[in-house]
């Protein structure tokens, strides 16, 4: 399966609370792009909120679904009864770069594994469920070279397909510093070449 590079993501954090048999569950959703700005998250809500019984996290730092980068923990819940529960809701809600937290206060009544597992994947389902969402846009590095004439018709071609120059050098011809985005590539190429009867070259760069 192709690597997502459009996908949506928690636009800011929210925080959503709900009771179950006294016991309180804050759960608190926020982006996060990689694994150190989860475990910031994570130790920012156990510093907010250093009386709370359990601070149980999961996240999924990178598209949605994706398992390269992900991380849970019960924070003292029997095994398996937060955080993995928690890591399977954001598996599959079709959101990348999340992490949530979910804050238990103990109310005096056990719940049991199984009321445990619906708790706190409740809390998070409910917190998916007012995160407001923006569209992430993985951008790559390219060059793109070409002859001195055809300067106008590229810049043109690439200020119409959301590609920003960032460098630009003079020689023998001209090479364009750009950065576009990764899934537009492709169809940019098709684009340049269109407005350039192929005389204009772009590769990614590494």
């Amino acid at each position: 399966m192709a690597r997502a590079t459009r996908y949506p993501v928690p636009a800011a954090p929210v925080r959503v609370e709900d009771r179950v048999h006294n016991s309180r569950f804050l759960a608190t959703l926020a982006p996060a792009a990689t694994t150190n700005a989860a475990h910031a998250l994570i130790d920012a809500v156990r510093a907010e909120f250093p009386d709370a019984t359990h601070h149980c996290f999961a996240f999924v730092a990178g598209p949605p679904g994706s398992t390269a980068a992900i991380g849970s923990g019960d924070d003292g819940e029997p095994a398996g009864t937060a955080g993995r529960p928690m890591l399977s809701v954001l598996l599959n809600s079709g959101m990348g770069d999340v992490a949530a937290v979910v804050t238990r206060w103990f109310g005096g009544v056990k719940l049991g594994k199984g009321g445990l597992v619906r708790a706190y994947s409740g809390a998070v389902q409910h917190a998916l469920r007012v995160c407001a969402t923006s569209l992430r846009v993985e951008l790559v590095d390219a060059r793109v070279a070409f002859a001195y004439a055809h300067s106008d018709a590229v810049r043109r071609a690439l200020a119409r397909e959301d590609a920003v120059i960032v460098g630009e050098s003079f020689g023998d011809e001209v090479v364009l510093a750009v950065r576009l985005p990764a899934d537009r590539l492709d169809e940019i190429a098709r684009v340049l070449a269109d407005a350039t009867s192929g005389a204009a070259r772009i590769e990614r760069a590494e």
